[in-house]
């Protein structure tokens, strides 16, 4: 481990899914960590920028992530300003949370390149813990998940693979430069996967292909924030289209061992009790 890591290592994100594990992570390995959220101190919030330089003054590196997804219109132009602000700084060490698949996100991951920064690009299929830590857990806990996606593969990865790749990115040497595409080890449907978690957790779970036009209504009921609908709605009718049906080594790459698979997220989820009624 270097020297500059007796600094902070700021989390931009650091409640959220990968964000969290993260902080665990660098914590339990005695680093010092500043999360960087609205109800974090100093406060970081995306929308203001004045936050920024305040969160970021006397940290070594910074894990990018953000908010609510990079797949949004405007990300990059964010992301991008943020991480030359970094480099401004002095703040060269940055590691982004990233999409496959999505406009936006490789528009970021371009800006991020061009800031200056020391990059490192952590390129995610869809996390395994959608379904268990986002909007897809009341659906699961009513034994019917409805989403407008057909027989399409996602190599679903687990969000702490991505945790130890952001972790070992961060404190180990040789990562500085490289873009990991990270998935898990094998293509499952959506239909697949809910009755994986439906196995796991003894349960009657049925999957239903709906329509466009019903996904959305039925996300007008849930009265979500119009970013949220935009981006469920971008993320299951654009990016879910076949366009990311393959498998990368990308945690291999980096951990030096085979990604988690789903069903053992999903055994281990469903002993939380999350899915049980």
């Amino acid at each position: 481990m270097n020297s500059t890591t007796s600094k902070p290592i700021l989390i931009l994100g650091g409640t959220g899914k990968t964000g969290r594990r993260l902080a665990e992570r660098l914590t339990a390995h005695g680093l010092p960590v500043r999360i960087g959220s609205r109800s974090g101190t100093p406060r970081f919030d995306w929308e203001l920028p004045a936050t920024w330089g305040p969160a970021m003054q006397g940290v070594s590196a910074v894990y990018i992530s953000y908010y609510p997804d990079i797949a949004v219109p405007g990300a990059a132009e964010t992301v991008g300003a943020f991480a030359r602000l970094a480099v401004a700084n002095g703040v060269t060490r940055l590691v982004l949370l990233s999409g496959r698949g999505e406009t936006e996100a490789q528009r970021a991951e371009e800006m991020l390149k061009a800031s200056g920064a020391d990059w490192t690009i952590l390129r995610c299929a869809w996390f395994s813990q959608n379904f268990s830590e986002g909007f897809l857990v009341e659906s699961l806990l009513e034994g019917e998940v409805a989403l407008p996606v057909g027989n399409v593969g996602e190599p679903f990865v687990d969000a702490d693979d991505i945790a130890d790749a952001a972790f070992v990115a961060l404190t180990e040497q040789g990562h500085v430069g490289h873009l990991y595409e990270l998935t898990g080890p094998r293509l499952l449907s959506f239909a697949d996967a809910v009755a994986e978690i439906a196995k796991a957790a003894g349960r009657d779970i049925r999957y239903i292909k709906v329509s466009h036009d019903e996904f959305t209504a039925a996300m007008a009921a849930h009265e979500l924030p119009p970013e949220i609908a935009w981006l469920l709605n971008e993320l299951f009718t654009e990016v879910l289209d076949g366009r990311n049906e393959t498998l990368t080594d990308g945690v291999q790459r980096v951990l030096g061992r085979a990604p988690k698979d789903f069903s053992a997220y999903a055994n281990e989820t469903a002993a939380t009790g999350i899915w049980s009624n």
